[in-house]
């Protein structure tokens, strides 16, 4: 895990890549297709930023992206500012509201950032946009932190897992 930015000590700097945390994660997972391969970076000012293109495959309407979809997409950039904070934390919460349509083919951006911590809890916020600025979506969520090994014990052996434990025997 020596790429990972939680490899590092001090801070980590604007325009660092963040990596996706599960490679068939829906969110950021690079091996999911059909997934958003949502990428994220290290923005300014404790924030982190990140965007992908909406595609066929993500729309609810004929033509737009489903509400859901960009929820997700919500709590994948919400969730990689766990990353600055170098302590896992998962979704109890998530609130989005919704400003305009989003058709395919859309650059969709992203901004993310802290609002505010107590104790395990995390009050974090972000703003989705067209690539010229205009807002679209907006949303707010409760992050509450867990134990590192939390993703170990409710983790499952999925066909990626099992392809690669069938060659690595070979």
């Amino acid at each position: 895990m020596s790429d990972s930015p939680l490899a590092h000590n001090g801070p980590l700097l604007p325009g660092t890549r963040l990596p996706s945390h599960f490679h068939e994660c829906y969110g950021c997972g690079p091996e999911l297709d059909f997934g958003l391969q949502l990428e994220t970076e290290v923005g300014e000012a404790g924030t982190v930023i990140g965007g992908f293109i909406v595609t066929d495959a993500h729309q609810g309407a004929s033509g737009l992206i489903h509400g859901g979809v960009l929820a997700a997409a919500f709590d994948e950039v919400l969730g990689a500012l766990s990353w600055l904070t170098r302590v896992p934390a998962v979704t109890a919460r998530l609130e989005t509201d919704f400003r305009r349509p989003v058709p395919i083919g859309t650059d969709l951006r992203f901004e993310a950032r802290i609002d505010s911590e107590e104790g395990r809890k995390s009050w974090r916020s972000a703003v989705a946009t067209f690539a010229d600025g205009r807002e679209v979506a907006r949303a707010q969520g409760l992050f509450v932190q867990v134990p590192r090994d939390h993703f170990n014990r409710h983790r499952h052996i999925t066909s990626t897992d099992q392809r690669s434990e069938a060659t690595s025997h070979d």
